[in-house]
């Protein structure tokens, strides 16, 4: 089984919904369990008014933004070569290492 396309850390950009065209950084990826479709957070995308009650870990509470969970397929990573997105494919390299490249100019991710 092939590793995941899209791991923290990446920078993508998101494909469809309310936040079409922005982009951010994947800050955690949530695999998908059963039917259950892998999801991932983007900072700074997806956000969601939350009310949070005071608790010893966060002193204050109030209204916050919390970056919410949108579909893996709804994101595409961004190529490091000249910034546009992309698909992701694997190749192997002759020391036997498996690496992420970029589908549309071959570069390594």
């Amino acid at each position: 089984m092939a590793g995941p396309k899209i791991r923290k850390g990446d920078t993508v950009v998101v494909l469809t919904g309310k936040d079409r065209g922005s982009e951010g950084m994947v800050s955690r990826v949530i695999p998908g369990v059963g039917r259950a479709q892998t999801k991932v957070i983007v900072e700074g995308v997806n956000l969601a008014k939350k009310h949070q009650k005071p608790t010893s870990a966060t002193m204050q509470g109030g209204i916050i933004d919390k970056d919410m969970p949108m579909p893996i397929s709804n994101v595409a990573v961004l190529s490091p070569k000249d910034g546009k997105p992309t698909r992701v494919g694997f190749k192997i390299n002759d020391d036997g290492t498996k690496v992420r490249v970029c589908k549309r100019t071959g570069v390594e991710l």
